[in-house]
Order: C-alpha cells, then structure tokens, then sequence
C-alpha cells in the first residue's frame, strides 16, 4: 500500500476508504486504505484520552475472521477474539446481514417498548439454560450486566453487603467496580460500602497447601468466609463470581469450589451471581459454564461473547426473583435496554452456536489447543503454568520453575515476538497479570488455523532469548 494522510480529505471521502492487504489469497476490506500508522498515532496521542491503557503501536485498518489488519498491511491472527468478544470471528456474513437488515429496519425503540428479536433471544437464552434462570434482559456492556444483578440481589434480599474474589474484574461502574478487586479501586475515594472479599481461588501460588502439596482450597474458602463473617455488620445480600478468572491470569475455579460457594450463601440468606462474560455461549466447551460445574446460580450475567463484537449484555434470573423485585419498584431503565438490534444479534450467535454444533467444537479445538501449550511447557522452563479449559487458555511465564518469580519482561519479549511472527495473544505487562497470555480465539476457529497459531507461537519461544529451552 502508498503511504499517504486523511488530514485534508473530505468526511466524505473518509468514509470511502478501504484497506487493502493481501495474503492467503484474500483481500480485506475496511473503511480505511492509503493511511498512514504514524500520522494516525500521531493524531491518537494529540485527541484520545488515556483512559487506563497504552495504545498498541501499529493502527488496526481492517478485521475480517480470525485476523486483524494493520495499517502496514501486517496480518495477525487474533487469539483473544477482540476483547474477548467476537465468539464467531469477525465479520462473520450472518452477522452482518443481521446488522445490516435490523440497521435499516428495526434498529432503535422508547425503552418501554418491547420487539420480536427482544422476545425471541429471551426465549432462546432461557431455554439453554437450566431450570430456575427464567427471565431475561438486555443492556449493553458486562459491567452494566453486573451492575443490574447487583442492584437486583440488594432489592431482592434486601441487604447490601458484596463479596467477591481476589483478582476479579466485573466492571468499572460503582457496584461492579466494588467487586472487582483486580485493578482499577484507586483514586476516586471511598467506594461503595458493604464490600468483601474472598481469596482469589490460584492453584498455582496459593500458600494453602495439603500435607502432599495439593492445592487446599476448601481450607482457603473457609478461612475466606470466616474473615468474612467477622467484618460483616449482619447485611451480607450476594457473591459474584467468575468460573475462569480471566484478567486474573485464566484460573479455573476447582472442581467444587462453586458448588460450596453456593453452599455458603444459602447458609447466610445470600444470593450466588456467575458473570459468564468471557465463559458463556460454548467457548469453556458447554454452552454455559455453569453447565459444567452443575451449578445454578441466582442470577446470570452475560455479555462480550453474547454480542459477538457489539455491546450486548444480559441478566438472567428466577420468575421468583423477577416478581420480588418488580413488587419492591427494581428500576434498571436505561437508554439501550432491550433494544432491538443488538438483540437481534444475540438471538443470531446463539442460532448458529447451536445449530453449528459449537460447543463441541470448542470442546475437542480447546484440547488441541491445552495439548498444544503443555507441549511448549515441556519445551521451554519459562512456562511456569497451562491452565484453562475448553478455548480459555492462560499461560504463565516466570523467571525459575521452583520459586515461582514472574518474569515481566520476558513475557513482554515473547508477546512481542508473537505479535510480530503474526499471533496476538493478549498479555498486560501490568504487574497484577503476572506475565500470564490470556488466550481466547473465536469458536469458529478451524483445526489448521490452531495448528498454525501453535507452530507461530513456537517460533516465538524458540527465537526470543531468554526462554530458557530444555
């Protein structure tokens, strides 16, 4: 492509650009060609706002599948779905045309009005999932998801303490951002009051430990909850939880830990909250990740993968819940709420999960692709960890094997290296990551194009130094 700038072209001409990269005998299109990465950079670094993140250096000009396209024409395949979103890859045709047919005929409604694809994802939702998790609606984003389930189980119990785990990320609103112990509590005073905090459930570092080195997280839950117990002023309403802890590094509750956690909030009048943002709609190898831990929460959360790519989220509950709230004047009215486009896409992801038999396709992909790591984990000292399940993966580099030390810049190193061999695999160098890759590709992806983001990101160990090759 000729390098070239947008500053003096018309709005209108803008609107006309393309990208055009070739490769793999496709041609991507996009609305952007002729662009030039540092002027855009340039301009980015001049108008946007830092809002909690350093932009990537290269402009991404064009997506399409399991790739995405810079503005230098570079194609990288994109092993975390976009923010972990884009379920069926990108730009897949049924979603556009979904897009596209409910753009020019049925896009946009007065919140009190409800609309066929609404009705029809309520439906599909409820009846994929089990018994008790009966009534459904829509916003937009997963933390306004979380936001909602919160407020509901404050309403419903009517109580107002949260707990929530170690390392969690449920949102940047107030309650969500409550919850979420990760990152991002800093610098705005207090925050909403009546918050707890269960360890963050991490077989690999955890300190409880059985006489034989096995990971003790009964021991870990109990002594959690009994800090817990001690704090609390007597008004403890819900838990929130994730099954896989994603931005925590990838790690996956211990089979039972759910299901005792479920435990403990019925021995203390709460309600269980599962945010499935990352784990729902067949990526874990169920459709829900619920399904696998035989577990039926209270309340769901959906979002991310629902939405494939547009902002589209969900709260799923009980007809008892629904009826409670409703007596007690619950209001969660916003501008999107149910409207019905993005809807229309969800009823669409869900369509094609099902009818495309997905979710064993995850399943059987996710152990080719966990065999695929354990392999390089066999190859290289660095990688301390493989963890995951179905097409979630993490994996943790660190600096020695035995003690555990992460190794930060090494894990920048290799994702560099990936990165420009040709495989994004998402890797915060924030110290709270751990130097953990947090893989999720698209559902959709087929066994070569794994294969060939494995051989990539071999190659990635193999020629950055330090990887310390056994």
């Amino acid at each position: 492509m000729a390098p070239g700038t947008i500053a003096d072209e018309s709005l209108a001409n803008k609107q006309k650009h393309i990208v055009e990269v070739s490769g793999d005998n496709d041609s991507v299109p996009s609305l952007y060609r002729n662009v030039d990465n540092a002027t855009l950079q340039a301009k980015a670094s001049r108008y946007l706002f830092n809002y909690g993140t350093k932009f990537m250096p290269d402009v991404i000009c064009g997506s399409k599948g399991m790739y995405v396209y810079t503005a230098s024409g570079h194609k990288v395949l994109d092993w975390t779905s976009g923010q972990m979103s884009c379920l069926l890859g990108h730009g897949h045709p049924e979603i556009v045309k979904t897009i596209a047919d409910h753009a020019a005929g049925l896009d946009h409604l007065f919140s009190g009005m409800v609309s066929p694809p609404v009705i029809s994802l309520g439906e599909r939702l409820c009846s994929l999932l089990p018994d008790g998790l009966d009534k459904a609606f829509f916003l937009s984003t997963g933390g306004e998801s979380n936001e909602a389930a919160l407020k509901m189980a404050k309403v419903f119990t009517g109580k107002f303490e949260l707990v929530a785990l170690g390392a969690s990320w449920h949102g940047v609103t107030a309650q969500a951002l409550g919850t979420q112990y990760h990152f991002g509590r800093k610098g705005q005073g207090p925050l909403m009051p009546g918050m707890h905090m269960l360890p963050a459930p991490n077989a690999y570092r955890s300190v409880f430990r059985k006489p034989d080195g096995s990971y003790d997280w009964e021991a870990e839950l109990d002594y959690g909850w009994n800090l817990i117990d001690q704090a609390s002023c007597g008004s403890l309403a819900a838990v929130i939880v994730e099954c896989i802890q994603s931005s925590a590094g990838m790690h996956v509750l211990p089979p039972g830990y759910l299901k005792a956690l479920k435990k403990h909030c019925e021995r203390r009048g709460m309600l269980l909250i599962v945010d499935e943002a990352q784990t729902g709609v067949g990526r874990c190898g169920d459709i829900m990740a619920i399904i696998h831990e035989e577990v039926v929460p209270d309340i769901l959360t959906l979002s991310k993968t629902l939405g494939n790519g547009l902002p589209l989220s969900a709260v799923v509950t009980s007809a008892e819940i629904e009826s409670v709230c409703a007596e007690r004047d619950y209001c969660f009215y916003t501008t999107h709420v149910n409207d019905p486009l993005p809807a229309a896409v969800g009823d669409k992801v869900l369509e094609i999960i099902v009818r495309d038999n997905l979710v064993a396709h995850s399943r059987a992909l996710g152990t080719l692709l966990h065999k695929g790591l354990r392999d390089l984990q066999s190859q290289y000292e660095c990688i301390g960890d493989v963890r995951g399940r179905g097409l979630m993966a993490g994996v943790e580099i660190v600096a020695d094997r035995t003690t555990k030390q992460p190794a930060l810049e090494l894990a920048r190193a290799i994702g560099d290296r990936a990165y420009e061999l040709g495989v994004w695999a998402n890797l915060s160098s924030h110290p709270s990551f751990g130097g953990t890759f947090r893989i999720a590709p698209p559902v959709t992806i087929t066994e070569e194009q794994l294969r060939e983001g494995l051989r990539i990101l071999g190659e990635a160990f193999k020629s950055t130094p330090g990887t310390m090759p056994l």
